[in-house]
């Protein structure tokens, strides 16, 4: 559903003029946070290698501008060392590969970007713990580190890769090992009151559930709210994927805890049950990222439960624009103020964050209509 709103089109056409003139330095680098009003560019093998040039695919889409479509296909092509070196890749691979070859061959067709994401969602599938029907996440970055029991809630959002490899290719087991996490997500992840953990870890050898964690919310039993949006967004994809009912309802479930715990300004605390002295400290990229999944949650949902979703998603995107937007700050590249990335370990905290920015631009394309978009 289109909405004509002239606030909506004036934040995209900022948004695009910010990011034209980003391009002029960041090119086809790869940005991540920015610092003093600068993206610092991260290594190809970065979890968020995706969000730049899924931004720039968003907005070539609708503007035509070839000068974001090639910058978009050259980070495509830089992530080929990080795809066939393998040894750097993790569960982001969904990330990654989503908004950059499946975002390619969906509006161009082009054959070496879908060749690309089929290798990126064989090494994603080869990711599954039989036993505890979880995507591993992280590999051991520093010696003796054991995570291989691990699995997050941010992974619903690499699942599309796989319901992606499936309808091309004919082969049905893509889908089955994401059906199969995201029941894991479910039956383990997903508390009755719609919070959500950031980490579960499992016993590897026998796929028993041992224990939830804290991870980049405040405690294990708190309430991350980057986490809550992976959790709406991801579900409501595997709804749309698969038709199953158990994860609109709880993609309802999440949202309503979500949008219940919103403050005046309806872009959310880093999360939902710090102590009262940190709730100050806000994340607009968890408010980007659960307003798109929320508008996509509408358009699933029906009568009063729709008009929930959507009221509520343009509020998150309408006070991000008006009260988080950076357009009256020329020397700040970012789109988002306010973005905390990794609050227990003290990292990019306050600052705008490349993920902020892309689920932003997202929204903006949901309320304008014009998709596609990538995940579906």
């Amino acid at each position: 559903m289109k909405t004509d709103y002239a606030w909506v089109n004036e934040a995209w056409h900022k948004s695009l003029e910010k990011t034209l003139r980003n391009t002029a330095r960041i090119g086809s680098g790869f940005p991540h946070a920015s610092q003093a009003g600068v993206y610092q560019l991260a290594e190809p093998s970065w979890w968020t290698a995706g969000f730049w040039p899924g931004l720039l695919w968003l907005l070539h889409n609708e503007s035509g501008r070839e000068e974001l479509k090639s910058l978009a296909e050259e980070c495509e092509a830089k992530l080929d060392e990080v795809l066939n070196g393998y040894v750097k890749l993790d569960h982001d691979i969904g990330f990654m590969w989503t908004l950059t070859s499946v975002a390619n061959y969906t509006l161009t067709g082009n054959e070496a970007s879908r060749i690309r994401a089929m290798k990126a969602a064989n090494y994603l599938a080869a990711r599954f713990n039989l036993k505890g029907q979880y995507i591993r996440a992280w590999n051991p970055w520093t010696e003796g580190e054991r995570n291989e029991g691990q699995a997050i809630i941010d992974c619903c959002m690499n699942m599309p890769l796989l319901f992606w490899a499936s309808r091309m290719s004919g082969d049905p087991r893509y889908a089955h090992i994401a059906e199969a996490h995201m029941d894991t997500v479910l039956k383990y992840f997903i508390r009755a009151d719609g919070s959500v953990y950031h980490i579960v870890n499992f016993d590897p050898q026998t796929g028993e559930m041992l224990e939830g964690l804290g991870g980049q919310g405040y405690a294990p039993e708190s309430a991350w709210s980057r986490g809550a949006a992976w959790g709406i967004y991801g579900l409501t994809l595997a709804y749309h994927h698969t038709g199953k009912d158990e994860y609109h309802q709880a993609a309802k479930r999440v949202a309503n805890f979500f949008l219940s715990r919103l403050p005046e300004d309806n872009v959310p605390a880093w999360d939902f049950r710090a102590p009262v002295e940190l709730r100050n400290l806000r994340d607009s990229s968890a408010g980007s990222c659960a307003a798109s999944g929320l508008l996509l949650l509408a358009d699933q949902s029906e009568g009063g439960d729709a008009d929930v979703y959507r009221a509520g998603g343009e509020r998150i995107l309408n006070s991000l624009y008006e009260n988080y937007g950076t357009w009256n700050l020329p020397e700040e590249e970012g789109l988002l103020l306010h973005g905390t990335s990794n609050y227990p370990q003290g990292t990019n905290i306050d600052v705008p964050l490349i993920y902020g920015d892309f689920f932003f631009v997202e929204g903006l394309a949901r309320l304008k209509g014009c998709g596609p978009f990538y995940w579906e």
